[in-house]
């Protein structure tokens, strides 16, 4: 015979803020490995399995193999609508230090992946260059229910992309060398893990990366992948290529009101057409560095 809902049971398992910082990292759709959620939670790698065990036992999350490597997510939207109801009622933290919240968000922002972009820079270039059908073959999505050889954080099989008479002559117009190269495929893609989108890969990609790095458009940081964004180029990148740079520098909060989670909609939002990230908290006006997580 069963009783009343063990609310005490969930509350246990949310009350470690290494284990919340986990889930709200997952809260936008995405699956990430341990090392992944290790950095976003700012532990040891060596407790990480521990916390993801109890998640896992919990029923709060759930593991997909890519590969070699093993990937989390959400047990599905009924997690996030949790996360986000707690979100409602729970106030913001404190950032301590920079590093806390700076690290991940920058390797988000822009990096490299090998010789070419990525992060949110790398994937809003893809989709500039698809949007205004400088390439052609795809939607730059990937659709983990529908792949089959594509997977996270990897070279793309899936979808064959070109380059279009029309982006030929506007890339070559800025500078931009087009023709190919030895054994390199000139067009590729990989799917980014942080945003789990395509980005440009391939020699094109690389020149890009030149021609980015040519402009003064971005900056390489000492002993990081990441990437600064310059003046220059929050400035020029739109104009040029069509880059949506809002949407690569704006903070996390901002883009769950612009995009909404990818997990789906609550009750609430269900009722009044608004996505459900538009429910969640906003930053009290006045105060500095504060985080979800």
């Amino acid at each position: 015979m069963l009783g009343d809902a063990d609310i005490a049971a969930v509350a246990e398992v949310l009350a470690d803020r290494s284990r919340c910082r986990m889930l709200m990292a997952l809260d936008d759709g995405r699956a990430l490995p341990a090392s992944r959620l290790a950095v976003e939670a700012g532990i040891a790698p060596s407790t990480t399995s521990t916390h993801l065990g109890r998640l896992l036992d919990a029923g709060m999350l759930v593991v997909e193999p890519h590969g070699r490597h093993r990937y989390y997510r959400l047990a599905g939207p009924h997690v996030g609508e949790l996360l986000e109801s707690i979100a409602r009622m729970a106030p913001p933290m404190t950032v301590q230090s920079l590093r806390e919240g700076t690290k991940a968000e920058a390797l988000r922002r822009a990096r490299t992946c090998y010789d070419h972009l990525a992060g949110r820079l790398g994937v809003a270039l893809m989709d500039a260059l698809l949007a205004q059908r400088l390439l052609e073959g795809g939607d730059g999505i990937f659709d983990p229910d529908h792949s089959t050889r594509d997977r996270l954080s990897a070279p793309g099989w899936d979808v064959t992309y070109t380059l279009s008479d029309k982006g030929r002559a506007t890339l070559e117009s800025l500078g931009v060398n087009c023709s190919g190269a030895g054994r390199r495929p000139l067009i590729r893609y990989c799917v980014d893990w942080s945003e789990q989108r395509h980005h440009l890969a391939g020699t094109l990609g690389a020149r890009l990366l030149i021609w980015f790095e040519d402009q003064g458009w971005v900056k390489r940081r000492s002993g990081s992948r990441a990437l600064t964004i310059t003046d220059g180029g929050t400035r020029d990148m739109g104009p040029k290529l069509g880059v949506d740079i809002a949407g690569v520098l704006s903070l996390p909060w901002e883009r769950g009101l612009r995009e909404g989670s990818l997990l789906g909609v609550s009750a609430r939002s269900a009722a009044t057409g608004t996505p459900r990230s538009a429910h969640r908290r906003r930053p009290r006006e006045g105060t500095a560095m504060k985080a979800r997580r």
